[in-house]
């Protein structure tokens, strides 16, 4: 993020639902991720699903815990085709995922990752990387690799491609600094889903 839009950001109410959509979730907004994890606090859920209501943005409550609760968010259809591919079905299969149903493997990561932080279970879900979707070679590569070796690192750990993805990564910050400005001249987040839901960019997946 330029240091300007950093100064405006300082400037907003960091708390409120619509900053912390901008902050977290910027890139899937303005159509240039499939999806986002979004943790906001629990008493704002409600206001994050009217602001969302006839998005194009689906949401999915993963866990909730110290009065946080983190959600993914998502473009339906985008995100069920891509963990269709034949790789990332691949990965699941490996992670221990028998029903691919698109509903069926956001419960199965649920109770993983809700495992996971319960101190249930010791290894992290990384299939979440696929749920986010993350380019599947880099998601194999960082479990393949335990997470270590990476050519490069930004939203995520990067083990192939690296201009392209530091690319995406300059193109997902460019995301945040535009959906930020517009709320700063004081355009309600409806509005700018609703913009970016007429006029999507191109999807990087």
């Amino acid at each position: 993020m330029c240091q300007e839009v950093f100064q405006i950001a300082m400037s907003m109410d960091l708390k409120s639902v619509e900053m912390q959509l901008a902050l977290q979730c910027a890139p899937l907004i303005t159509g240039a991720r499939i999806s986002n994890m979004l943790m906001i606090d629990s008493a704002d859920e409600s206001a994050m699903r009217v602001i969302l209501r006839a998005s194009g943005i689906s949401h999915f409550r993963l866990a909730a815990r110290n009065e946080k609760t983190a959600f993914l968010l998502f473009r339906r259809s985008l995100l069920e085709a891509y963990l269709n591919n034949s790789e990332a079905l691949d990965i699941l299969k490996k992670a221990g995922y028998e029903d691919f149903s698109f509903g069926k493997i956001l419960l199965r990561f649920k109770k993983r990752y809700e495992a996971y932080l319960n101190d249930e279970h010791k290894q992290f879900p990384h299939e979440m990387g696929l749920l986010l979707g993350y380019p599947i070679e880099d998601v194999r590569g960082f479990i393949e690799h335990n997470g270590c070796g990476c050519l490069y690192s930004g939203y995520w750990k990067v083990y192939r491609n690296v201009p392209l993805k530091k690319k995406m990564f300059e193109d997902f910050e460019k995301a945040k600094e535009s959906v930020i400005q517009l709320l700063a001249e004081d355009i309600d987040m409806r509005l700018i889903l609703e913009i970016y839901k007429e006029e999507p960019q191109q999807i990087a997946v």
